[in-house]
């Protein structure tokens, strides 16, 4: 196995022991038995468990905002391209963290180990949306006018509300329910006056 390979394999297992044990609890032996290599091995790799953690939050990250770009790039409805990405984002990066229980300890170790890569993503995350609403907003898809809002201001607050959605707790279906029925009022108020 190449040293990627070896690296993906470790952090592909990786988020199933946090999720188990949470990050405080999670040892260096507990990830090399999940990965099936020596602790001798994890260690040439990652440091320490906080490297290998942050190493996973990164991957993750770069791995939703392809697909949330993939999602927003495409010719359907602008409020259906970003019902798709804020739903790719959700499922990529939250879901089996928000199922855990520990999941608020994992959300908090990311922001502790994490932040910037978190905040950029969040950044990018926010520029796409509004260069997305921007563009359906010229092409007369959609009436920003109609809620007094920027493009910048409106992809805020749909961010806002996904992350929202997810801090409220519940199953990655009431999630996704949630951030679905959010888009569809935001259609509603923004659709041209016929």
């Amino acid at each position: 196995m190449r040293a990627t390979e070896k690296t993906d394999h470790i952090l592909d297992s990786s988020l199933a022991v946090f999720c188990r044990y949470g990050f405080t609890k999670t040892t260096m032996k507990d990830l090399a038995d999940a990965a099936g290599i020596s602790r001798a091995s994890l260690y040439l790799h990652f440091s320490n468990k906080e490297d290998l953690f942050r190493a996973g939050s990164e991957r993750a990250h770069a791995s939703v905002m392809s697909e949330v770009e993939a999602r927003l790039d495409g010719t359907a409805p602008v409020v259906q391209r970003v019902t798709a990405a804020m739903t790719s984002y959700l499922q990529g990066l939250m879901e089996e963290i928000s199922a855990s229980p520990h999941g608020q300890e994992l959300f908090d170790s990311n922001m502790t180990l994490s932040r910037d890569i978190t905040l950029a993503a969040r950044a990018r995350i926010t520029t796409l949306l509004a260069s997305a609403l921007a563009d359906a907003a010229e092409a007369g898809e959609i009436e920003l006018n109609r809620i007094s809002a920027t493009p910048a201001e409106l992809a805020g607050l749909i961010l806002a509300t996904v992350e929202g959605v997810k801090a409220s707790g519940g199953t990655g279906a009431q999630i996704t329910g949630g951030v679905a029925l959010f888009m569809r009022v935001l259609g509603e108020a923004t659709s041209p006056q016929r």
